[in-house]
């Protein structure tokens, strides 16, 4: 009975603090946002590797009238809701996103396949909707998730690639390929570029603004 209890006490707390909670951090960028008159080139929309981008190098944004919109941790669900306050209101002329990772790595609970691409392919609908064009990345090669010790996401990562890169050609989208300049034969993000194997440092990140640069 004490367990039951117990269980059922875990249960209503949990579901309070979730209520409680942004879930998908709107507050992140809020004030900022509301500062922001002129209209940027691009934003940046993505997960932890779009967050350190624009800490580890704002030179990159700054120089190239970009702006960071990435939050660690977050999963396409997040990016979508959030993807009218964190983009469309800031009116860029483009943006990039680079999602996906956090979704294979079950960070919100399993999600398919087709389910990540049909939320990219809503962010790139909401932006052509308003006049901003979506240009899509790949995502960086992973052996493995510290946090998910039992996965082998390489294969995964590999598959949404190319339903990304697919979808990409017959929408007329650009895309934007990092995965195929930085991995290793493991499938994976060589340790020279990424000690934990999965965040760049700016070795990797100077290789994916060349990339980019070339191909925006």
């Amino acid at each position: 009975m004490k367990r039951i209890l117990l269980s059922l006490l875990f249960v209503a707390i949990a579901a309070t603090l979730l209520a409680q909670s942004d879930w998908a951090q709107h507050d992140r960028y809020a004030a900022n946002n509301d500062s922001i008159t002129a209209r940027p080139k691009a934003v940046f929309m993505g997960n932890s590797i779009t967050d350190n981008w624009a800490k580890f190098h704002p030179e990159f944004f700054k120089n190239n009238d970009f702006i960071g919109r990435g939050i660690s941790g977050q999963v396409t669900s997040q990016m979508l809701c959030r993807f009218q306050s964190d983009v469309i209101e800031l009116r860029p002329k483009i943006v990039v996103i680079m999602a996906g990772t956090n979704d294979i790595a079950q960070n919100n609970g399993y999600i398919a396949h087709e389910h990540i691409l049909q939320n990219i392919q809503s962010m790139c609908e909401l932006a052509k909707q308003n006049k901003i064009r979506p240009v899509l990345c790949s995502c960086l090669p992973a052996a493995a998730f510290k946090w998910r010790p039992e996965m082998k996401p390489a294969e995964d990562i590999k598959r949404l690639n190319e339903m990304i890169k697919a979808y990409a050609k017959a929408n007329k989208i650009t895309y934007i390929d990092y995965h195929s300049a930085l991995v290793d034969e493991r499938g994976g993000l060589p340790q020279k570029y990424a000690k934990d194997g999965v965040h760049p440092n700016l070795e990797a990140y100077a290789i994916m603004e060349k990339i980019l640069l070339e191909n925006l």
